[in-house]
């Protein structure tokens, strides 16, 4: 009998120093309660619990990949838009990560998928698509200071992708079509009024010398036939035209006034 009592002791007591020891990883901490209240953060390495009176509950210290859920959420120029996103976050404090919040992973979460709805949803598609990095920025330095009281510190976070409904996409296609046609407008306006200020300087100069203009002929000329072309077009100075013309109204003058002179002596042999 009192071998019984020996061995069962033995029995209690290794299974008591057995049930004492933990061994916590060079990534881990173990937040100690003794009797329900707060005791101490202890690891890595062994430490040692007292069964049933101590309690120890092992917190992760690594960086967490969370997947935060596709949101919908409406932008602020009224456009329906599917997002979902990306969490990088870790734990500083254990103790606050245990005693301040029942859950820190499903708290995070939820505030994560709140808080990207809020963001996102004061501002418009096109900055949605265009300032990702500014985005990001706002989302998690408002998650940084929402969980900073349970010890977390939210490293990054990442828009992942922006899902538009079809016929948002095919009104933003004729959005940017209708933009680049304007811009093409506006360069070939202002290459025109570029060439016509060129023009002008170059009127001007050849104006000063007639010389020139008979040369900038001959250089015309000497364009056009070194082309294989059956016609040639000569150019003819508007001034020519001008003496033409005078040329012409004077000769019109003339014969005009010598009908007149004309007319009595005809008008005399039919009375005679």
């Amino acid at each position: 009998m009192p071998w019984t009592y020996i061995l069962v002791t033995a029995v209690i007591i290794l299974f008591l120093l057995f049930a004492s020891l933990r061994i916590m990883l060079e990534y881990e901490r173990a937040v100690v309660l003794f009797l329900g209240r707060f005791q101490s953060v202890k690891g890595p390495g062994l430490i040692v619990i007292i069964p049933f009176l101590q309690r120890a509950i092992r917190v992760d210290l690594r960086t967490v990949t969370m997947d935060v859920p596709s949101q919908d959420l409406i932008t602020r120029d009224n456009v329906s838009v599917n997002v979902n996103a990306v969490l990088y976050f870790r734990v500083l404090k254990p103790k606050e990560a245990i005693i301040n919040v029942e859950n820190y992973m499903v708290a995070t979460e939820q505030l994560a998928q709140t808080t990207l709805r809020s963001v996102l949803g004061q501002h418009e598609l096109d900055e949605l698509l265009a300032e990702r990095d500014r985005l990001n920025e706002d989302i998690q330095a408002i998650l940084d200071q929402q969980t900073d009281q349970w010890g977390i510190k939210v490293a990054n976070v990442e828009i992942k992708h922006v899902d538009i409904d079809a016929t948002m996409v095919r009104a933003i296609a004729k959005q940017a079509e209708a933009e680049r046609e304007r811009r093409a407008k506006v360069i070939h306006a202002d290459g025109e009024f570029e060439a016509s200020a060129r023009l002008v300087d170059a009127a001007a100069k050849l104006s000063s010398q007639t010389e020139s203009m008979q040369l900038r002929y001959l250089q015309t000329l000497t364009e056009i036939a070194g082309e294989k072309s059956s016609t040639i077009v000569f150019p003819v100075p508007m001034n020519v035209l001008d003496v033409v013309q005078s040329i012409a109204l004077e000769g019109s003058k003339k014969n005009t006034t010598s009908d007149e002179s004309g007319s009595p002596d005809d008008s005399d042999s039919s009375t005679s």
